[in-house]
């Protein structure tokens, strides 16, 4: 058997095992929080390379070859897109995605949902500052994001109740 070509058998053991490594991604990315892939600090960067060889080995089974990794290509992208297509449904939004949570409120931190969400005083600080706020009285509400990253809405900002009508 060539590098290219693969059979039907070893494809379809190639799709189930992409298949069921992506969900498991997934629902670990879902469990541990969205915090977790947003801004990774450098002790973090050597963890997301392993995830990533982990899959990769895992999609590919014991054996890589170009085949495998076509139909390992195949099977990750059509799910990709099948999850965002069905993301459309707010069921499966709800078990997909995690609510925008809020951290501050009118400068007071909701400590609770920081640690609920895995956000340390840190992360807001850095947040403050790249949104150009240099003190917590300037702040008015800081909302953690479904893809991790921390919105900054400035005390003396006008802003539309609805925007907020999804952040629990």
């Amino acid at each position: 058997m060539s590098e290219l070509t693969i059979s039907g058998a070893h494809a379809l053991e190639v799709a189930v095992a992409t298949l069921a490594i992506y969900l498991v991604f997934v629902g670990f990315v879902r469990v541990l929080g969205q915090r977790g892939l947003a801004a990774m600090a450098t002790y973090e960067v050597p963890a997301g390379m392993a995830l990533g060889a982990v899959i990769g080995r895992t999609t590919l089974l014991e054996v890589p070859t170009l085949g495998a990794g076509v139909v390992a290509l195949a099977v990750l992208f059509s799910v990709q897109r099948a999850l965002r297509t069905l993301r459309r449904c707010r069921r499966v939004r709800a078990l997909l995605d995690r609510p925008p949570v809020l951290l501050v409120s009118d400068g007071r931190r909701d400590t609770a949902a920081m640690h609920r969400a895995g956000v340390s005083e840190d992360d807001l600080r850095q947040a403050l500052r790249l949104a150009g706020i240099s003190r917590w009285e300037s702040a008015g509400r800081l909302v953690l994001e479904r893809n991790g990253e921390i919105s900054v809405i400035r005390r003396d900002a006008q802003f539309d109740e609805e925007l907020f009508a999804d952040v629990s």
